[in-house]
């Protein structure tokens, strides 16, 4: 079969104009970037306020594996698969960082046949959105310690800075470096480092902003260091966020392109899943609500992560309610969460499917009990799966009360995905009127984070670091104790340990560090050992990436 790359490279892709008038958007609403993107001037969502909100369809997954999920190419492709039966659809995702194109995973566009176009510049640098974030957290670093250079009014206490710099690039050597050296000239020396874009708080503020007064409020609230006598400086006591909020001005509109069968899609913010809260901008969300009749969104990861986080910070800043969750697995990863190596997952192994089938169960679990949302499972095929592994997941998420579907939207587009559309569609006139956030505001943030890790995790309980303990006594006594959590945890188990496969038990969550993050409104909880500046792999997907004298890429995927 041919490659992603080549597959995208062959597709008669439709001016941007045709997708936009298709959805009832005026040149006087959009922005070009060319002849095949666009962005969207996020003020017509205030136009279309009055209009009725969309169906809206969560996709989320188990929790990845090398085997490969297809998460986002089972988004698009049951967008594609909602058109084709008559649904006005439009399509909903993140934006890829650079980090993980050069690094493992590859690029984050979809695959096969289901695929958001041009998937070139969709994987690199795209309209520029991700840069501005790093330039508006950047500038608030530089002023940070320009504050401090020039006489630190403010007192704030250099010991006590928590905002790092970011790179839009996997770069371990990074993470800890000590800067201002050199002599006075050239600042005040400290320790200082590095997260990657997808981490910084700016991104997450302009994926949760409602509009730009909003994103400045927001902006103005972030925690950049303490002072000496413990309070908090914020970008607005640094009178960053007028600028900060100006490198943004064209970042905050949505971005439009369209898949292979040319739906709709909003491709806006990247905050990671792992390490963030891992959703779509909610106003491309809230604007292809108002645009469609369905809308087709992801989370990132599997659905102890984002889908959590989808709920409990997305949803309620937003006013969100999914009308269905589509949770993606594959017989080959399943098999892999019971235990079997990559090399052998080809084979048939009824015995492996059975025990690594607890890693969905768990996460079916969620959605119907403790999200209190209807579940449709989406397997997605590959050549190897046999007929009696696809039936017996099949018949076991049917004894859950979940419904499955085989698709198959790699290999065939929209067509593949039209029985899973079906049964969504069948989800959604079912209805469910049991939505629950998995936590009331009102809980102290430990008592949260507990709550998260065992219901969410299967946990037995939290250990909490003495800094973490120390951290969220402090955060309660400033007035943050009403924010929702963000869990900072790996995403291949449900523990903190990633070599934790399937559906572990009788384990414990530690939370090693806790941090604020006031403009974007939310705790960071991170366990593990997680990192926000992940690191290449000793083969980075960069060395297989190349492009010819007639600007031809080849070997992204």
């Amino acid at each position: 079969m041919k490659s992603d790359i080549e597959i995208a490279q062959e597709a008669k892709i439709k001016p941007i104009k045709e997708i936009a008038e298709k959805v009832g958007l005026t040149e006087d609403e959009i922005f070009y970037y060319g002849k095949y993107k666009a962005k969207v001037d996020h003020r017509v969502l205030k136009k279309l306020e009055d209009r009725k909100d969309a169906k809206l369809i969560l996709v989320t997954a188990i929790n990845p594996t090398p085997a490969g999920e297809g998460k986002t190419t089972t988004t698009v492709g049951l967008g594609d698969a909602l058109n084709r039966l008559g649904k006005k659809t439009m399509i909903a995702l993140r934006e890829p960082s650079l980090g993980p194109v050069f690094g493992v995973k590859g690029g984050a566009a979809g695959g096969g046949y289901a695929q958001v176009l041009p998937m070139e510049d969709i994987n690199l640098h795209f309209t520029g959105d991700i840069h501005a974030v790093s330039a508006a957290h950047n500038l608030l670093a530089a002023m940070l310690d320009n504050h401090i250079y020039q006489g630190n009014k403010l007192n704030i206490d250099p010991r006590r800075i928590v905002w790092k710099r970011v790179v839009d690039m996997n770069d371990r050597q990074l993470r800890f470096v000590v800067n201002g050296l050199g002599g006075k000239a050239n600042g005040v020396p400290r320790e200082d480092g590095y997260d990657i874009t997808a981490a910084s708080e700016v991104m997450a503020v302009l994926t949760l902003s409602k509009d730009l007064s909003d994103l400045k409020e927001r902006l103005s609230k972030i925690v950049v260091a303490y002072t000496y006598d413990g309070k908090p400086v914020t970008a607005g006591d640094l009178k960053a966020q007028g600028a900060m909020a100006v490198l943004l001005k064209e970042a905050i509109n949505p971005n439009l392109v369209q898949t292979i069968e040319g739906t709709p899609a909003f491709v806006h913010g990247g905050p990671f899943a792992n390490i963030a809260h891992g959703c779509n901008s909610l106003i491309a969300t809230k604007l292809a609500m108002k645009l469609a009749d369905y809308v087709v969104t992801e989370a990132g990861f599997g659905a102890d992560l984002g889908a959590e986080k989808f709920i409990d910070i997305k949803s309620r800043i937003g006013g969100l309610k999914p009308n269905a969750v589509v949770i993606v697995a594959s017989i080959r990863a399943l098999k892999h969460h019971g235990g079997v190596s990559k090399e052998k997952l080809s084979e048939e192994n009824l015995q492996a499917l059975e025990k690594g089938f607890e890693n969905l169960q768990k996460h079916i679990e969620n959605v119907k009990d403790v999200f209190g949302l209807p579940a449709v499972v989406a397997i997605n095929r590959f050549p190897t799966d046999t007929d009696r592994e696809l039936q017996y997941v099949v018949d076991r998420c049917s004894e859950m009360g979940a419904s499955a579907a085989i698709s198959e939207v790699f290999a065939k587009g929209g067509e593949g995905g039209i029985e899973l559309a079906k049964k969504v569609l069948e989800a959604i006139e079912r209805g469910n009127d049991d939505f629950n956030f998995v936590y009331p505001l009102e809980m102290g943030l430990k008592e949260k984070i507990e709550t998260i890790a065992k219901r969410v995790y299967g946990a037995i309980g939290v250990d909490f670091s003495k800094e973490a303990e120390k951290e969220i006594e402090n955060l309660e006594k400033l007035g943050y104790n009403n924010l929702p959590i963000c869990m900072a945890k790996t995403q291949y188990s449900l523990s903190d340990d990633p070599k934790l496969l399937g559906r572990p038990r009788n384990f414990k969550i530690t939370v090693r560090q806790v941090r604020i993050s006031a403009g974007a409104g939310f705790i960071v909880a991170l366990t593990g050992e997680i990192m926000t500046m992940p690191g290449l792999p000793k083969e980075p997907a960069a060395e297989k990436i190349d492009i010819d004298e007639n600007g031809k890429i080849t070997g992204l995927f």
